[in-house]
């Protein structure tokens, strides 16, 4: 039934007595008290027990039909639709910024049939999501690819590397990548190395909230992103989210040091280790770090490849050692293993990374731990993981070492070549000393 789409079950039949369609103002009564809002589609692949109301404050609710007694109609209403409005004619003066899409709900629309969200493809989309960008810069958006930022590989980095290299031929003042919030630090550290001497800003962006809701953060987000891209003095690779859970400021994190602390606040995300590289307020930048590149140099040569072949493992009590038998089975060409305290295994683990690294494998070692580093030099163990012939990453973050060693292996021509680039600082991916502010 086209007016009650999503509909099925209980819920259908409940709603077919009220007389009620998609955009109707109802009014229902509960076990518990009397509701009222407007009657939105539900997903396609949603159970059929539920009845969903978008209240006058912006978000949703979704009752079960088992507590609902009656609903009466108050006001026929039209359904949900998007219509784009024109955007503004672009000022010449302002910077031009090319927008990628990879898939995340960042300036995204909804669509109600499956409840997965519908990218902004054109500029009148975006300006009609976020009209705010039209005062900021010159934007073009772009779909590259659509998928959930779980199911990223090093292929999708690749062709985003290759997509920025491309852009800043054609003249872009900056880049900003739309994300998936999840494996958004994987993405950060992978395009960090792939454009190392990136002559200008390219600004990864996410939103934790969807942008059907009040409490979105992805407007903000983007606003922030694309302000910094076209106009920031510096360059480099960031990840430009909330700062904390208000909307005037936000944070840029370096792309080798960032990483996702919590699973839903809207400032989930920390720089470990490092001070934060800039903040952005609603009148522009506030605070920018320090010895960032500056905008325009001339020596960027980009390695967009990566090899897949890689294996992050945790190191736990009682680990058996067969896991490492078994990624040498797959063929895995590197082991990144994040050991206890300042990077310790079992000695069992110990003998099979010893078996790996002779038999041509690169074993590299860091921390559970969010604050230090790994010294393979104070205990036995860590000797002894020294003499198998595993590299200590200092106080790399794990996710960043997968990465970082993905890109060694694609872009070395030896083994030797591979492990002196693992363990030098390419783009500020370890630090010399522990900043003492890291949010734990």
């Amino acid at each position: 039934m086209e007016d009650l789409a999503g509909y099925k079950g209980s819920s259908l039949s409940f709603l077919k007595k009220a007389g009620a369609s998609i955009g109707d103002v109802l009014e229902v009564e509960t076990s518990w008290g009397v509701v009222s809002g407007t009657l939105v589609p539900r997903y396609l692949y949603g159970d059929g027990d539920h009845v969903v109301l978008k209240l006058r404050s912006g978000y949703n609710v979704g009752l079960d039909v088992s507590v609902l007694r009656s609903a009466r109609v108050l006001a026929k209403g039209q359904k949900p639709s998007f219509s784009a409005s024109s955007p503004p004619k672009p000022s010449k003066g302002l910077p031009r910024v090319l927008i990628i899409g990879t898939g995340g709900t960042i300036a995204s629309r909804i669509d109600y049939r499956t409840g997965a969200v519908h990218p902004a493809v054109s500029s009148a989309d975006l300006h009609s999501l976020v009209p705010e960008l039209s005062g900021v810069a010159r934007v073009q958006p772009e779909i590259l690819f659509n998928v959930f930022s779980e199911n990223m590989r090093p292929s999708h980095w690749t062709k985003i590397a290759q997509r920025v290299r491309k852009a800043i031929g054609e003249g872009f003042d900056g880049v900003v990548i739309t994300h998936g919030t999840d494996t958004l630090g994987y993405t950060a550290a992978a395009l960090s190395f792939a454009l190392v001497g990136v002559p200008v800003p390219v600004i990864l962006v996410a939103a934790q909230r969807s942008s059907d809701r009040p409490s979105s953060d992805g407007p903000i987000n983007l606003i922030a992103g694309v302000s910094v891209a076209g106009t920031a003095g510096f360059a480099g690779v960031y990840v430009a989210m909330h700062l904390g859970e208000s909307d005037d400021k936000v944070a840029l994190h370096g792309g080798t040091r960032v990483r996702k602390n919590h699973t839903s606040r809207r400032d989930a995300f920390v720089s470990v280790g490092v001070p934060l590289a800039a903040v952005w307020g609603k009148s522009g930048a506030e605070y920018v770090s320090d010895g960032l590149p500056m905008r325009g140099g001339s020596s960027f040569a980009p390695k967009t490849r990566f090899e897949e072949k890689v294996v992050l493992m945790k190191f736990y009590p009682s680990m058996p050692a067969g896991l490492i038998k078994a990624a040498r089975k797959i063929g895995a060409k590197a082991l990144v293993i994040e050991g206890t305290g300042l990077g310790h295994v079992s000695k069992e683990i110990v003998r099979e990374l010893e078996l790996f690294v002779n038999g041509g494998g690169l074993a590299c070692m860091t921390s559970q731990c969010i604050g230090g580093r790994v010294d393979l030099s104070v205990y036995d163990t860590g000797r002894d993981l020294l003499h198998a012939g595993v590299l200590p990453l200092e106080d790399m973050l794990s996710e960043t070492a997968l990465v970082k060693a993905m890109w060694v292996l694609g872009n070395s021509r030896s083994l030797g070549k591979a492990k002196e680039m693992m363990v030098a600082n390419i783009v500020g991916e370890t630090t010399s000393r522990s900043f003492p502010g890291t949010p734990l």
